[in-house]
C-alpha cells in the first residue's frame, strides 16, 4: 500500500531538511498519470556564500530536439558557472537551454546539468519550473509521480559483454564542483570519474564527503530511463602499495581479517541492494597490488621489505581473491583487475609472470577466473596510449630501440599495444576469452608545445626515440605528480581492438602524494618520488622524480596540477 501525498511530501521535506538535499520532484502514488515533464533540483554542497546544484530534466511528453527549462529565485542566488547546459539569468529569472550534444531528449528520457552559484542569507529551492513553458511536477495542481519509468527499479542484473557500451558514465558530483570551480574547469566538469573507495571511513562518507550509497543514489539519478555505469575504485588491501608510501594504507600487513569484514563486505552488502540492480557498476580492483609481488620482492634489487613480507605472508592474493569473489557474486558488478602499466610489466621478466600472479589470486578464496571481466591498465598513471612517431621494430644505424635508454629493453612503447597484448597473454593463461581491457587515460595526453611534431633525428637511437617520444617523463618509473602531463582521450567505449573503455579512473586534479611530508590521519606517508629535488632509486633507474612542487596528500585537490593537465591536454580543450 503505497502512501498518501501528504505524508510522502512531509517525509521528503524531512529528509531534505536532515541531509541538505533539496528535492523538487517528488514520486507519488502508483496508477497516478505521468506529469508532463519533472525537474530534480539538488543542492550538493552548500557553504556561506556558495553552492552547487545538480539538475536532471525528465520529459513525458512528446520528444524534443531542443529544450529549455526556466525558473526563478526567491532570494538573491547568481548562477556564477555551468555545465551541460547554457544558463542566462536576469534578476531572479534563470533560464537553462540545452548544449548541442545534450538537445534530444525523448519521450521518458531525461537529460542532467549543473551549475555552481552564490547567495546570502537562505537558499531556498525553486518551487516552479517550466520545460518550454508547460510547467513541470504538476498534474491537476498537485506533486505526483516522475513518470512511467523509475530509475530505481531492479534490473535483471544480466551482465553484458562490455558494461561501457550503450551506457552514460557516471559523473561523480564532488570532483565535478571541484573541476568547475577552477577557472576553465567547467569545460571538462562533465567528465566521468572513479569514485575512490580508499578506506573503510569512505564506504559510509568520511570529512563531509558522500558514501557510497549517496553516489549509487545520484548515480540512479543520473541513469533516468537509459543505462549507466558507475565506476568504484577497490583499494584498501593490507599492507597496501608496498613499494611506496604515499598511498600506504589504514590496514597492517596481517589485517586481512579486517579487510574482509570491515571494508570488502560491507561494500559487496551495498552493492547487492537490488535497489541497484540496474546499474552498471565496474570495480577496479585493488591498483598496484599484484605487480610489486612480481617486480618489488628479492632477490631483485627493486626490492622492499614490505613488499617481501606481504609476499611471504600470501595476503595480497587471499585479499584480491576474496574481492573477486564477493563483488563477483553480484550480478551487475564487473571486476577489472589492475594490470600496472607498460613502463612497469613490459619486461619479458615481468609480463607472463603479472598474468601468472593474478590468475593465483583470481582462484584464491572461493574466486574464479569467471569473476574477472577484465583488466585496467596505466592507473593514476601517465604512460602515453600511443607512440606514433616510433615502434618498438624501429631501428638506428643497426641498434633496435630496444636498446635506447629510455626503453631499455622493454617489448612495449605504449598504452595500447600493452593492453592489448597483455589481454592475449591472459586468455592464453586460462581466462575467459571474452575479458576486456580499460585503459585510464586521464593524466596521458602529453601535448602542449613540447610535444613532439614527428620522428627524431637518425643521429643515433637515444636521438631518434627522445626526439620523437610524446611520454617526456624522466624515466617511466616516474609515477607522483608529473611536471608537464596533460588530460589525455576523453572516456570512451569501444575505442580499440580488445579495449572495452578509455576511462579516467584517477581524477584529474586529484595529488598522487605530497611532495613533503604531512602529518595526517588517512596512514598516507611520505614518498620521496613525490619529493621535487629526490634524485631517484633503481625503480627508476636513478633518474629526478619529475614531481610537481607544493603537492598535497595523495587524493586531496591540487589545483596547479589541474591547470597543467588541462593546459597540457591532447586532444586539446
Amino acid at each position: 500500500m503505497s502512501r498518501t501525498r501528504t505524508a510522502l511530501l512531509a517525509a521528503l521535506a524531512l529528509v531534505a531538511g536532515a541531509s541538505g538535499t533539496a528535492l523538487a520532484v517528488v514520486p507519488g502514488d502508483v496508477g497516478i498519470a505521468a506529469v508532463p515533464c519533472t525537474v530534480d533540483y539538488k543542492v550538493q554542497n552548500q557553504w556561506d556564500t556558495g553552492f552547487t546544484t545538480a539538475v536532471t530534466i525528465t520529459n513525458n511528453s512528446a520528444a524534443k530536439s531542443s529544450w529549455s527549462l526556466k525558473w526563478s529565485y526567491a532570494g538573491n542566488q547568481k548562477v556564477s558557472n555551468f555545465w551541460n547546459s547554457k544558463i542566462s539569468q536576469s534578476g531572479t529569472a534563470v533560464t537553462a537551454a540545452n548544449e548541442s550534444y545534450n538537445g534530444s531528449l525523448g519521450t521518458g528520457g531525461s537529460v542532467s546539468f549543473g551549475f555552481q552559484g552564490t547567495y546570502s542569507g537562505t537558499n531556498a529551492v525553486p518551487t516552479t519550473f517550466t520545460l518550454d513553458g508547460v510547467t513541470c511536477n504538476v498534474d491537476g495542481g498537485g506533486p505526483t509521480d516522475p513518470g512511467p519509468t523509475d530509475p530505481g527499479t531492479p534490473g535483471t542484473g544480466t551482465r553484458v559483454d562490455n558494461p561501457y557500451t550503450g551506457a552514460k558514465v557516471y559523473v561523480n558530483p564532488e570532483w565535478s564542483a571541484n573541476a568547475a570551480a577552477e577557472p576553465g574547469g567547467s569545460r571538462i566538469a562533465n567528465q566521468p570519474t572513479g569514485v575512490w573507495l580508499d578506506r573503510v571511513a569512505a564506504i559510509n562518507g568520511a570529512g563531509g564527503k558522500m558514501g557510497l550509497r549517496a553516489h549509487l543514489d545520484e548515480a540512479l539519478r543520473q541513469k533516468g530511463s537509459g543505462e549507466l555505469a558507475v565506476q568504484l575504485v577497490i583499494y584498501d588491501l593490507p599492507g597496501r602499495d608496498c613499494a611506496a608510501l604515499a598511498s600506504n594504507g589504514e590496514f597492517g600487513p596481517t589485517d586481512i581479517d579486517k579487510y574482509k569484514t570491515q571494508y570488502i563486505d560491507p561494500i559487496a552488502a551495498i552493492l547487492a541492494d537490488p535497489k541497484y540492480a540496474s546499474l552498471r557498476i565496474v570495480t577496479t580492483v585493488e591498483l598496484d597490488s599484484l605487480p610489486n609481488l612480481v617486480t618489488n620482492v628479492s632477490p631483485r634489487n627493486t626490492a622492499t621489505p614490505n613488499c617481501d613480507t606481504m609476499k611471504s605472508n600470501g595476503n595480497y592474493i587471499k585479499g584480491v581473491g576474496y574481492a573477486l569473489n564477493k563483488l563477483g557474486d553480484v550480478p551487475n558488478v564487473y571486476n577489472y583487475v589492475d594490470a600496472g602499466h607498460h613502463g612497469w610489466l613490459g619486461w619479458d621478466d615481468n609480463f607472463s609472470a603479472t598474468v601468472q600472479t593474478i590468475k593465483q589470486a583470481a582462484t584464491a578464496e572461493g574466486a574464479t577466473v569467471n569473476d574477472v571481466h577484465g583488466f585496467i591498465t596505466n592507473t593514476a598513471n601517465y604512460s602515453a596510449l600511443k607512440e606514433p612517431y616510433y615502434t618498438i621494430n624501429d631501428s638506428v644505424n643497426g641498434k633496435s630501440v630496444r636498446e635506447s635508454k629510455w626503453v631499455d629493453w622493454n617489448r612495449y612503447v605504449d598504452e595500447l599495444s600493452y593492453a592489448q597484448a597483455f589481454r592475449q597473454e591472459a586468455v592464453s593463461q586460462g581466462f575467459p576469452s571474452g575479458v576486456g581491457m580499460l585503459i585510464d587515460t586521464s593524466r596521458n595526453g602529453w601535448g602542449g608545445s613540447a610535444r613532439p611534431t614527428g620522428p627524431g633525428a637518425k643521429t643515433d637511437v637515444d636521438t631518434y626515440v627522445d626526439g620523437g617520444r610524446i611520454d617526456r617523463r624522466l624515466n617511466t618509473g616516474n609515477w607522483c605528480n608529473q611536471s608537464g602531463a596533460g588530460l589525455g582521450e576523453r572516456p570512451q567505449a569501444s575505442p580499440a581492438a580488445g579495449i572495452d573503455a578509455y576511462v579516467w579512473i584517477k581524477p584529474p586534479g586529484e595529488s598522487d602524494g605530497a611532495s613533503s611530508a604531512v602529518p595526517n590521519d588517512e596512514g598516507k606517508g611520505f614518498d620521496r618520488m613525490c619529493d621535487p629535488t629526490y634524485t631517484g632509486n633503481p625503480r627508476n633507474n636513478n633518474h629526478m622524480s619529475g614531481a610537481l612542487p607544493n603537492a598535497p596528500l595523495s587524493g586531496h585537490w591540487f589545483s596547479a596540477q589541474f591547470q597543467e593537465l588541462m593546459k597540457n591536454a591532447y586532444p586539446a580543450l
